[in-house]
């Protein structure tokens, strides 16, 4: 947990609250976003090979991630004149144009509240990635080095992985919804008692659900 907002910030704590300078004006995280869900990305710094590979592929992926309820959130700690010649740059010559804020945090002050600053250098923030539900609490946090880009498909996968889990209460297999085992299906909770347990095995018997055993059900 965070310790005086000295330590980062952790899996299911609440997202620190922060006014935020960026490309569309000045925003309230997570205020402005409460009731969707969001993606706040950090990369080293504008004009970067790598980061601006990302950025096309997250803006390619907008409309998506629109479709999730799902909104999108860059950061690095540059001025927003940077951002701003940097989204129209990739307009220009890659042909997309940049829909989502990009934060300009010129003094790093976001930077050093979610502790993305990179021990190696005070001037550039670390290839980072948190995943915010719609009540404002984070569900993931991932981290990549400077030499590889982020992976939207997984991220993409990540926040309906998460919808799901969360509209249907089960959990979600490696590799969904192409697991080697199960498919495209999701995992029932571990039955907790003898009473769950002859219920999971009458609900295999009738076919409702499937189980490898009592303790791995899965159904469609």
């Amino acid at each position: 947990m965070q310790e005086n907002g000295k330590s980062m910030p952790l899996i299911g704590d609440k997202f620190p609250e922060m006014e935020v300078k960026t490309t569309h004006g000045t925003k309230d995280i997570p205020e402005d976003y409460k009731g969707s869900w969001f993606i706040l990305f950090s990369h080293p710094g504008d004009f970067t090979p790598v980061c601006t590979t990302e950025f096309y592929a997250f803006q390619k992926k907008y409309q998506e991630f629109k479709e999730l309820n799902t909104e999108l959130i860059g950061l690095s700690i540059d001025q927003v004149h940077s951002h701003l010649k940097w989204a129209e740059w990739i307009e220009d010559n890659l042909d997309e144009k940049i829909k989502f804020p990009i934060i300009a945090d010129g003094r790093g002050k976001v930077a050093e509240k979610l502790r993305l600053i990179h021990s190696s250098s005070d001037t550039a923030t670390v290839r980072a990635v948190f995943i915010v539900d719609p009540k404002s609490k984070i569900r993931a946090i991932l981290y990549y080095p400077p030499e590889l880009g982020r992976n939207l498909d997984e991220i993409v996968r990540m926040i309906k992985g998460f919808q799901k889990s969360e509209e249907e209460g089960v959990a979600i297999p490696a590799d969904w919804p192409e697991n080697e085992l199960i498919g495209d299906k999701v995992i029932l909770s571990p039955a907790g008692d003898v009473e769950t347990i002859d219920k999971r095995n009458d609900q295999k018997k009738s076919g409702e659900i499937n189980c490898y055993d009592w303790w791995f059900c899965y159904k469609e």
